[in-house]
């Protein structure tokens, strides 16, 4: 107390320290000064002190004012300081609730509070006022930094100091509304082509087409209204579409049921004619926009066409329609051009390489050998690529066997690590029955001459694709890629050596193997390539040796066949025992047979691989799309024929993966017959 008295009778300045050194300081001289005028002269000395009091007393004041005026200054600077803090927390635009220690709510700020009206909170938990909140809350109580929550049809930024029990919330709805807005409004571009037009037209009369153009365009019209987008016809058979992105969500809602509505309209008119459409989004450059939109209208056409491909750049595609196979549009025209365009490229290399698709069959092997016979005709050296390491089937090994009696085939058969090692800058790849590059014999290859690759392909455009293919020449209504590389041997030097016995006689196997004998998916033009063939030497006997199976093979295929399931009336599924491995094309023929039993439309073959991937081999009659299917689950095909291979994951997991899908895929069918 007698310290805090003595500091209470100090005068204030003396209760800073800056100021009391100083005044200490000044004290010091004065006395000093003093002292020494009166050594000088007592006279002197005496008015030397007269004039020191005086300027103390001056000094002593004024530094007592100053001090008072700070201490004031200070005193209300903090005040105010408070009442800022204290407003703040009452008036800011941010709810605060504080909870105490049993978790009922201590404190609210009026701002947060009329988001509950005149409903009293206070000493109740969050859980009793409004549950949504309070399960949000929790929801983020272990959030780092601030997340998002929708309540009372708002959107809310939420933090949650649990260690304080301080919940914050920030009301973001108009900025989330413009977020929403520039969402809806990004532009979208769309390319529509009329698939087989000039095909269905050539046999029209003027009159009739002019009829169908105009009910295309009218049809077209009327649904780009519907959903707010503008529409322009660019020539007979292509237009553009432009709107927002807003309206395409609403298009994918409806499943762009256009297609539907002019395939079967033109159908009952016997003029069956199909849309195909490329649409982007995404973009602000108008150029990159309109590039995106042309190369998803390629996808949907290298897919088959009659379908849709909505894609943004760095998004994966989304795929509508493609329930139909695809219509023949291929002329000899096309293959000619083809043919030599190929043979310019032959030209322009040093060397060829031609590889199929990973655990081969005859229809890529037969394919590598054509290609091979093609290079030869016009001078060139060809290499195949292929690992004989690789488990194949009986048909594949047969045909080895037989071309050790070709010992200049035998030669140009090489490894792909012995094809990375001859590639140079000059040379060409040729990809056979396959486009994707992660299912080639020849990975490494390709990685060199990304920018040097042909691609001859009978199966439906995947996603996965060439970024700078040279030539393309995907056709998926053939019946296999031996077909198409048959009739562009019809278009090579006459005067070179034509095609032998053994590479007629696998391409011929190849036709036959995808066909089913000719019982599937076959077309004028495949009869034409299997004529050509057997009149270059075919031999049907050593196709039926091939095609033998060995009794392993028959055992393994009427086993798998003993473990059917129908998933519904139209859906047959086997499933493999995990651990136990099939060959692939074992599992591919027992997938065919199910098709055989009366009802069923798609049928399903999972089964383990000896490399341990699970595969799954799907079939179906035309009803049922099952690339769709596959394509889900990282695959691709036809609409009726496709597979996919999964690595880490049992026949179990996959066959539920499966399931999951087929009664998705099930559901969206009843619904659309529903609607």
């Amino acid at each position: 107390m007698k310290q805090l008295w003595a500091r209470l009778r100090l005068p204030v300045f003396m209760q800073n320290s800056r100021l009391r050194w100083i005044a200490v300081y000044g004290l010091g001289l004065g006395l000093l000064g003093v002292i020494t005028a009166f050594l000088v002269n007592w006279i002197f000395g005496l008015i030397v002190l007269v004039a020191a009091v005086i300027v103390l007393i001056v000094i002593f004041n004024t530094l007592q004012e100053i001090s008072i005026d700070t201490q004031e200054f200070i005193a209300d600077l903090s005040y105010r300081i408070k009442r800022g803090e204290q407003e703040a927390l009452i008036e800011m635009p941010m709810g605060i609730l504080i909870f105490n220690e049993q978790q009922r709510v201590a404190w609210i700020n009026p701002y947060l509070q009329k988001y509950f009206g005149e409903t009293e909170i206070l000493g109740k938990t969050v859980a009793e006022v409004d549950q949504p909140l309070a399960d949000a809350i929790t929801e983020h109580t272990q959030d780092e930094s601030y997340g998002t929550i929708t309540w009372n049809d708002k959107q809310f930024y939420v933090l949650v100091q649990a260690e304080l029990n301080v919940v914050y919330l920030m009301d973001v709805s108009h900025y989330a509304q413009i977020e929403r807005d520039y969402h809806n409004e990004q532009l979208v571009l769309g390319n529509i082509s009329l698939d087989n037009y000039d095909e269905v037209t050539q046999s029209m009369s003027d009159s009739d087409i002019s009829t169908l153009r105009n009910y295309v365009t009218s049809t077209l019209t009327d649904w780009t209204k519907q959903f707010n987008m503008y529409l322009r016809r660019l020539n007979s058979d292509h237009y553009l579409i432009v709107g927002h992105l807003q309206d395409l969500e609403r298009l994918e809602d409806d499943k762009f049921k256009v297609l539907d509505t002019i395939r079967e309209t033109t159908s009952k008119q016997n003029y069956p004619l199909t849309l195909s459409m490329g649409i982007a989004y995404g973009l602000k450059d108008l150029n990159r926009l309109a590039s995106l939109a042309q190369s998803n209208l390629d996808l949907a056409l290298g897919r088959g066409g009659d379908q849709v491909v909505v894609k943004a750049e760095d998004e994966e595609a989304r795929f509508y329609g493609g329930k139909t196979n695809p219509m023949e549009k291929r002329t000899r025209v096309r293959a000619r051009m083809i043919s030599q365009a190929l043979q310019e490229l032959f030209s322009q290399s040093d060397q060829i390489f031609v590889a199929g698709h990973q655990t081969p069959d005859m229809d890529s092997l037969g394919a590598t050998l054509g290609i091979r016979r093609i290079a030869q005709m016009n001078g060139k050296k060809c290499w195949i690529i292929l690992d004989e390491d690789q488990q194949t089937h009986s048909d594949i090994h047969q045909l080895l066997k037989e071309l050790d009696n070709y010992a200049e085939i035998k030669d140009a058969i090489i490894t792909p690590a012995d094809a990375a090692n001859r590639a140079t800058e000059q040379s060409l790849l040729v990809m056979v029955d396959h486009s994707k590059p992660s299912l080639s014999m020849a990975q490494s290859v390709y990685e060199q001459l990304q920018n040097r690759t042909v691609i001859i392909d009978h199966h439906r455009r995947g996603e996965e694709f060439p970024e700078n293919p040279i030539l393309v020449y995907i056709e998926p209504y053939a019946s296999s890629t031996c077909e198409l590389i048959t009739e562009m041997l019809e278009y090579q030097p006459q005067e070179a050596n034509a095609i032998n016995k053994i590479e007629a006689t696998a391409m011929l196997s190849g036709i036959e193997i995808d066909t089913k004998r000719f019982t599937n998916h076959t077309g004028t033009r495949t009869f034409d390539a299997a004529s050509y063939l057997r009149s270059a030497g075919a031999d049907s006997e050593l196709i039926a040796q091939f095609n033998k199976e060995n009794p392993d093979s028959y055992m393994q295929r009427n086993h798998l066949i003993s473990l059917v399931e129908l998933v519904d009336q139209h859906v047959a599924l086997i499933a493999g025992e995990d651990g136990q491995s099939y060959d692939s094309v074992t599992a591919a023929q027992a997938a065919d047979s199910l098709l055989n039993m009366a009802g069923i439309m798609a049928s399903y073959v999972i089964t383990e691989r000896a490399d341990g991937r699970v595969g799954i081999s799907a079939r179906s009659t035309g009803e049922i799309n099952v690339q769709l299917m596959m394509e889900q689950m990282g695959g691709g095909g036809h609409l009726q024929n496709a597979a996919t291979q999964i690595e880490n994951k049992r026949v179990s997991e996959v066959r539920q993966e499966l399931l999951n899908l087929i009664n998705h895929q099930a559901e969206e069918t009843a619904q659309e017959i529903k609607e």
